[in-house]
């Protein structure tokens, strides 16, 4: 392998690099850009309170909490919420979404 032949794979990888690195930007920005507009548009379908309890569940249950953010997003733009949605409205509507736990009892004979 020549000296050329050499110069031209290095130079055809940093472009590919390059490109990887660009695209890999692009994606970083446009997650930024939707998280952003989730985050705005639960800004105007939540209370403060009902906004500070979900950021709490995030906490713990970071799926849990992305998906039930989902959702609002979701009733909100299909037009099904027409005021913002309260602590206690939450409250109800994660107590509908979350599973219901199975209860054990164990009986000693």
């Amino acid at each position: 392998m020549g000296d050329d032949e050499l110069a031209e794979l290095r130079r055809r990888r940093m472009a590919q690099l390059q490109s990887q690195q660009m695209d890999q930007q692009q994606m970083d920005e446009e997650k930024q850009r939707a998280k952003s507009a989730m985050q705005m548009a639960l800004m105007q379908i939540l209370e403060p309170e009902a906004r500070e309890r979900l950021n709490t569940i995030r906490l713990t249950k970071p799926e849990f909490a992305a998906g039930v953010e989902q959702q609002l997003v979701m009733l909100a733009q299909s037009g099904r919420i027409k005021q913002k949605i309260s602590d206690a409205q939450l409250k109800d509507l994660l107590r509908q979404l979350i599973p219901a736990k199975k209860d054990f009892n164990i009986v000693r004979k």
